[in-house]
């Protein structure tokens, strides 16, 4: 109960009975609020509700580890809601419009979208392990959408929303910023779309964040202080700026309440990455330790790796700002961000799989060579999160979903005719691709089979977490290839660039001649 569960319902309580000024600084060692604006005002609005039903489940203080069954209900009811009101009427939208753009035919589309909403590691991370993301991607979802349908105004709208409910939505920033810087040079600058774009996510931005620094000049005026004590000291940001506020100015509580906000949300403090995650820093750690190196060092290295990681991506999409090519640069720079960033859960592995699994409702989204990769992706993604579902009591729903999910795209273990059937004669599935997938799937298999039967040694407890670490950030690595290389192809970058060199090539015969 002490974990993520744990975490939404407190956010619930302090929410309810604290006023605003103090909900990024109450209590922070005991999972202190670090999600932003909308998530805490979420938060607030299920809180209010859920204590007209028993105002016991978030009674402050009192309330915390609380076991009640039918909070359990009440908790695990909001998920689904909050996932019918924002994500799949989003998902819905965005597969139609897939779907129409690419003359799929309606049966392709159903399945597709079934095969969207029954993601098994979006429904197991949400509805099992318990948390919110699906409103953070539903929002993404809108973004892509309405980018698709030319509204580039109200996709600025949405992927704010995303990012100020959850701020790992800035795995797709640098995508979508390079689109949109984009269609603001090409074909011809327009400074107008600038302006409106750059207006737009401003104003996006300060309705978001204007509950919490307007009420922090309220509870001023009331008399209600912000919880600044040893415990929760000033924020760095605020401390470290070059000038010195005057604490009882009327701006002091807004400016207070903002720096706090950026240190809750971006915690660099905690270290290179959560738990046992497939990125490449878990993944180096294993054979060299990295936290023999201070931490500053270790921030610069990761953002470094970042920004070259998702460089050629962000570059394609800005040079040929085609809106059918976002998802393609939107999953690119995830990975990047998944394999490379600081501080990676291994949740945020949700991140690239919604671009990459929405094209299965695209063109050739249901073909042998796409549903193969986007199907393998998810399946080795879903398998690395499975010791943290183990954790949780949570192995039979991590075996029916993947299976069921399997079965529905004719995946391997439930089916192999993607790779050797009726299907697999058409040529599409490259034999090295046939060769790569299949050994993934063996070791996981492989794996699971090891891990039920053979206990590790005495000395390495964690030898089948790390297993699991090692081949997923191998696997990851490949997609983080794959979803850059059909970036490359769909950019038709590389026709211009051999067509350029024939006609160089060409005129260079001429004079010869």
């Amino acid at each position: 109960m002490h974990g993520d569960f744990e975490a939404q319902r407190h956010w619930m309580e302090l929410a309810t009975h604290l006023p605003i000024h103090q909900w990024y600084f109450y209590d922070l060692p005991y999972w202190g609020l670090d999600y932003p604006p909308l998530t805490a005002y979420h938060s607030w609005l299920l809180g209010r509700i859920g204590s007209i039903i028993d105002p016991r489940w978030f009674a402050l203080h009192i309330s915390r580890g609380t076991e009640d069954q039918l909070l359990k209900v009440y908790m695990r009811a909001t998920v689904l809601i909050s996932e019918y009101l924002v994500y799949i009427p989003a998902a819905i939208i965005l597969n139609r419009k897939l779907g129409r753009m690419r003359g799929v035919s309606t049966w392709e589309s159903l399945v597709a979208l079934v095969a969207i909403l029954m993601q098994p590691s979006t429904i197991l991370i949400d509805h099992a392990h318990f948390q919110y993301n699906t409103v953070m991607l539903g929002f993404t979802l809108a973004t892509i959408s309405s980018i698709l349908a030319g509204r580039a105004l109200w996709g600025c709208v949405f992927f704010v929303a995303a990012l100020c409910y959850k701020q790992m939505a800035l795995y797709y920033a640098p995508a979508i910023f390079a689109y949109l810087i984009g269609i603001c040079l090409i074909p011809k600058p327009s400074v107008s779309r600038f302006i409106a774009i750059a207006l737009i996510t401003i104003i996006s931005f300060a309705i978001s964040f204007a509950p919490v620094l307007l009420g922090s000049i309220y509870d001023q005026r009331r008399g209600i202080p912000a919880l600044t004590t040893e415990e929760t000291p000033l924020p760095p940001l605020l401390t470290s700026l070059p000038v010195t506020l005057n604490d009882q100015a009327w701006y002091f509580p807004p400016v207070l309440q903002l720096t706090q906000c950026i240190h809750r949300i971006f915690p660099f403090a905690r270290g290179l990455f959560e738990d046992k995650v497939a990125n490449m820093w878990c993944a180096i750690h294993t054979f060299h330790k990295l936290h023999r190196y201070p931490l500053d060092q270790m921030q610069r290295i990761s953002t470094v790796m970042t920004l070259v990681s998702i460089w050629p991506s962000t570059m394609i999409i800005s040079l040929f700002p085609h809106r059918e090519l976002l998802p393609w640069a939107m999953a690119s720079t995830a990975w990047g961000f998944f394999l490379f960033s600081f501080q990676v859960h291994e949740k945020s592995v949700l991140l690239p799989l919604l671009p990459m699994t929405i094209l299965l409702g695209g063109e050739h989204g249901l073909g042998t060579e796409m549903r193969a990769w986007i199907g393998w992706a998810n399946m080795l993604a879903v398998w690395t999160l499975y010791p943290l579902l183990k954790r949780d009591e949570l192995r039979m729903p991590y075996g029916v979903l993947t299976l069921l999910w399997a079965y529905l795209l004719g995946l391997p273990p439930t089916s192999l005719s993607l790779y050797f059937g009726r299907q697999s004669r058409s040529g599409e599935i490259k034999i090295i691709t046939k060769l790569l997938h299949l050994g993934f799937y063996v070791v996981m298999i492989a794996w699971h089979v090891g891990e039920a039967l053979v206990p590790p040694p005495e000395d390495k407890p964690d030898l089948w977490v790390v297993l699991n670490v090692l081949i997923g950030f191998a696997g990851f690595g490949v997609c983080f290839i794959w979803s850059s290389w059909q970036l490359i192809l769909r950019s038709g970058m590389m026709e211009d660039y051999f067509g350029v060199r024939m006609r160089i090539e060409a005129a260079n015969r001429k004079k010869k001649q």
